[in-house]
């Protein structure tokens, strides 16, 4: 009895660290995904136009503030004290809007950001669990979240071909987009 029961015990034993290893476990960059999508350059263009439009406001303010302040400036001797502390104060409130239309501008680019870039990147997340699902994984490590700390490259396998596939996205378009960098506001004032 003592001798059927190792036997049973060996062999669930070696069914069970056999089901291990037949787990599959699979590793993506969701960022390089994301980045050949088509839909990344239209969101590109954009926010572009976006951020030109932004600059072109305060562009705007900041030709105001100069046009006035050199006007001050030219006939700050010729006016009264009372004139002067008005345009002054006129000065300083129109450097305040500034200002705080720039940290809007900041504020409203990143929202924008964000909105035209949250639907791209359900659509990828959505191909990714599709693949995965269907090619039976256990679990996708996303590498480009930098969240493991190792992994065998060659023990995982790479579905970001699959996904690209799943997304319509040709192998050009995934070279190109890997040979790009990510998208980053130009200047401070996006």
């Amino acid at each position: 009895m003592k001798k059927v029961l190792k036997v049973a015990l060996s062999i669930a034993l070696v069914m069970g660290a056999t089901s291990i290893y037949a787990q599959k476990f699979g590793r993506v960059n969701s960022q390089e995904i994301i980045m050949s999508m088509p839909e990344t350059e239209e969101m590109r263009t954009n926010l572009e136009a976006f951020g030109k439009e932004l600059e072109e406001n305060i562009e705007t303010i900041n030709v105001e503030f100069n046009n006035k302040f050199q006007e001050y400036q030219k006939s700050a001797n010729t006016l009264s004290e009372s004139v002067r502390e008005m345009k002054a104060k006129e000065l300083e409130d129109l450097q305040r809007r500034s200002q705080e239309f720039q940290q809007r501008a900041q504020q409203d680019y990143a929202q924008k950001q964000q909105e035209l870039l949250q639907p791209i990147i359900e659509k990828a997340r959505a191909a990714i669990d599709k693949v995965a699902a269907a090619g039976g994984y256990l679990a996708v490590f996303d590498i480009s979240a930098g969240s493991l700390a190792y992994f065998d490259e060659m023990a995982l396998t790479d579905i970001a071909p699959e996904v690209r596939k799943e997304l319509g996205i040709t192998e050009s378009a995934a070279a190109a987009a890997a040979a790009t960098p990510a998208a980053a506001p130009a200047s401070g004032t996006k």
